[in-house]
């Protein structure tokens, strides 16, 4: 298949609404919800995100918010993705993960390229809830490049680690390309490369979801559609509907074992609600079978992040 065949596929079809939040990955084994932060602006240090000005965020988010909050809705573990930039706050998030089991794995920040890269992803990779660390889209451009960066992420995929991408939609081809350069590594693209919802994608975006189809080690995680609208105080569409053209593109892309759930909070509460956020992926799997609902919610984020029993 050509690109231009696999655009064509590429379908609008419309997602049907789900009546309540109930799915069959609920009843089968729960849902993991591979991208949340939690951090504590009330520490001595404070925290270097989010800015102290932002009413909705700057307070302190722990675990024991979310599983009341996600608990009900058949949220049973969660991948935590590092937003700090300081290297202590890894080993902080894993000591946060230790004590709350909710936490199955954790996403850490560290920068590929420096000098202390090998040794700090030597010290946390012992930790066995640390699962992989995400970098944003100036490390990828670095790390496209023969180098220290890119002889860092062969370090990362050498320890059966993941590495999660932070990209703007012109820039998903080259998800493809960090794939084809080191065969070995996961890759996994967050909040659908932060394509805007509402308006037509980028031709890059649509290009890149072509070259990721062949990437079988490039995965993505169905996650910041509610900020795709830029619609904040909460008033992001809550019709399914309205996020039907992106969902349908990556399942055309992805397929069931290539797409994972992640809810992004509490940045989505700028935009919508827990439920509201997860009740729109519901609505779009409830169309599909059981089993690509299992793989999405469920035993995709288990094989991708090597999650481990606890």
């Amino acid at each position: 298949m050509n690109r231009r065949q696999f655009v064509s596929t590429t379908s609008t079809a419309a997602l049907a609404v789900a009546a309540g939040c109930a799915t069959s990955a609920n009843s089968h084994s729960g849902i993991i919800d591979t991208h949340t932060h939690f951090y504590d602006p009330s520490r001595p240090q404070g925290v270097p995100w989010p800015p102290p000005d932002d009413a909705v965020l700057s307070r302190t988010i722990l675990p024991a918010e979310f599983v009341e909050l996600t608990r009900p809705l058949g949220v049973t573990g969660t991948v935590v993705v590092e937003a700090s930039s300081w290297v202590e706050d890894n080993q902080w998030l894993l000591d946060l993960a230790d004590q709350n089991p909710i936490i199955l794995g954790v996403v850490g920040n560290l920068k590929p390229g420096e000098p202390e890269f090998a040794s700090h992803l030597q010290r946390f990779s012992r930790h066995r809830l640390f699962r992989g660390i995400r970098i944003g889209d100036d490390r990828l451009q670095a790390a496209l490049k023969p180098g220290r960066a890119q002889d860092d992420l062969r370090r990362l995929a050498d320890l059966d680690l993941t590495l999660d991408l932070l990209i703007p939609p012109q820039h998903l081809p080259q998800a493809a390309d960090l794939s084809d350069q080191i065969r070995n590594l996961r890759v996994v693209v967050d909040h659908c490369a932060n394509v805007p919802v509402g308006s037509p994608p980028p031709n890059d975006w649509v290009g890149g979801l072509s070259a990721c189809h062949y990437a079988p080690n490039v995965f993505l995680k169905v996650s910041g559609l509610v900020e795709g609208t830029g619609q904040r105080e909460q008033k992001a569409s809550t019709d399914p509907q309205a996020y039907s053209s992106v969902i349908d593109a990556v399942w055309q892309a992805f397929g069931p074992e290539r797409l994972l759930f992640g809810s992004n909070w509490p940045v989505c509460l700028h935009f919508a609600n827990y439920a509201t956020v997860l009740r729109i992926v519901q609505a779009y799997f409830s169309q599909r079978s059981p089993s690509a609902s299992r793989q999405f919610f469920h035993s995709n984020a288990i094989r991708v992040y090597r999650l481990k029993s606890r």
